[in-house]
C-alpha cells in the first residue's frame, strides 16, 4: 500500500549521472565550420612558423655544430658533443634540481589558487562578484620589471611592512632573505602567484561561466549542495580549462629567468648565476660564447616541457571534440 510520499534521495550519484561531460567523437563538422576554423588559424600558423619552428630548426642546426676554441677555432659538424657538454656539466642538475623545487612549491599552490577562487567567484553573482574579479585582477597589471620593485620593498626588512616578521627570524638585509636555505623557491613561489593568479582566474571563471543554467539547476534538483555542485558538477566540466591552465604555468616555470636574474642583483650577486636552466643556457652562449650547447640547452627544455604538456593535454582532454 503506497502512502503517496516518496522519500527524496540526497546523493550525488544522479547528479552525475544527469550532468556527464559530453562525449568527444571523431565525428566530422560541416565543411563551413571547417573553412571557418582554417581561416581563423592561419594568422596563427604563420606567426608558429616565424616564432616557432623555424627557431626550432635552427637551434637543432646550430646544436649539431662545433664551438670554435682558442685551441681550435674551426668550425663544424659536431654531432651531439653540444649536448653531451651541456648534461655533463657540474651546473647542469643544479639548475633542474632549483626549478623543481620552485615547481613543486608554486605549481600546485597556484592551480588551487586558481580553481578555487574561480569556483567561489562563480558561486557569488551579482557585484560583489563583479568587484572581486578586478581585485583579482589587479595584481596581473604588475608584470616583469614593476612586480619585482615591489618585492624587492617586500623582502628588504629595513623597509617593508613585515620588517618584524623578518626580524623575528633573524634576518636584517635582503640579502640574507635570498640566500637563507630553501628560502629561494617560497620567494620565487609567492611572486609568481601574486603576478599571474588573477588573470588565470579570469580565464577559468571564464569556463564557468559557460556552463548552462540548465545543467546548475538540474543538479540542484537532484539535491546537490554548493560543495556537490562545484566537484562533481564544475570541476568535470571545466577540466579543459584548468588543463590549459597548467600547461602555460608550467611553461612559464621551466622558462624562469627574470626574477632569479634580478634578485641576484639586488642581493649583491648572493645567488649563482646560473640558478636555473635558463640562466644556464644564457651563460653558454653569452659568458662562454657556446652557441650550440647553448642552442642545446634549449631543445633539452623543450623536449622536456613538450612531453610534460602532451601528457596534460591527453589527460585533460584540452582539444577534443565535444558532441553538441
Amino acid at each position: 500500500m503506497t502512502t503517496g510520499v516518496t522519500e527524496k534521495r540526497m546523493t550525488v550519484a544522479p547528479v552525475e549521472e544527469a550532468v556527464r561531460v559530453p562525449r568527444r567523437r571523431s565525428g566530422s563538422s560541416r565543411p563551413s565550420e571547417s573553412r571557418g576554423a582554417w581561416l581563423l588559424m592561419t594568422p596563427y600558423a604563420v606567426l608558429l612558423l616565424i616564432a616557432g619552428v623555424i627557431p626550432i630548426g635552427y637551434a637543432i642546426g646550430t646544436s649539431l655544430q662545433k664551438a670554435p676554441t682558442d685551441l681550435d677555432p674551426s668550425t663544424g659538424f659536431g654531432g651531439i658533443d653540444s649536448f653531451r657538454e651541456v648534461v655533463t656539466d657540474f651546473r647542469f642538475v643544479d639548475t633542474f634540481t632549483n626549478i623543481l623545487s620552485v615547481l613543486v612549491v608554486w605549481l600546485p599552490i597556484m592551480m588551487i589558487g586558481i580553481v578555487g577562487l574561480a569556483l567561489l567567484l562563480h558561486a557569488s553573482p551579482g557585484r560583489f562578484g563583479a568587484t572581486m574579479r578586478f581585485v583579482y585582477f589587479i595584481p596581473g597589471a604588475l608584470a616583469g620589471i614593476a612586480n619585482l620593485v615591489l618585492w624587492v620593498y617586500l623582502l628588504n626588512p629595513s623597509q617593508s611592512p613585515i620588517e618584524g616578521l623578518w626580524h623575528a627570524m633573524g634576518i636584517t638585509t635582503i640579502k640574507q632573505a635570498v640566500v637563507a636555505p630553501h628560502q629561494m623557491p617560497l620567494i620565487l613561489a609567492a611572486m609568481m602567484f601574486f603576478q599571474g593568479a588573477g588573470s588565470w582566474v579570469m580565464v577559468v571563471n571564464g569556463g564557468l561561466n559557460g556552463i548552462s543554467e540548465e545543467v546548475l539547476e538540474a543538479a540542484r534538483l537532484d539535491g546537490a549542495n554548493a560543495w556537490h555542485l562545484a566537484c562533481h558538477v564544475k570541476l568535470p566540466i571545466i577540466r579543459p580549462w584548468v588543463g590549459y591552465a597548467a600547461l602555460m604555468n608550467l611553461a612559464y616555470g621551466f622558462q624562469l629567468f627574470l626574477e632569479p636574474q634580478l634578485l641576484d642583483q639586488v642581493a649583491s650577486n648572493a645567488l649563482p648565476d646560473q640558478w636555473t636552466p635558463t640562466q644556464l643556457g644564457y651563460a653558454f652562449a653569452f659568458s662562454n660564447f657556446n652557441f650550440p650547447a647553448a642552442a642545446a640547452m634549449s631543445l633539452i627544455l623543450l623536449v622536456i616541457t613538450l612531453g610534460i604538456g602532451l601528457l596534460i593535454v591527453f589527460r585533460s582532454g584540452l582539444f577534443g571534440k565535444e558532441d553538441h
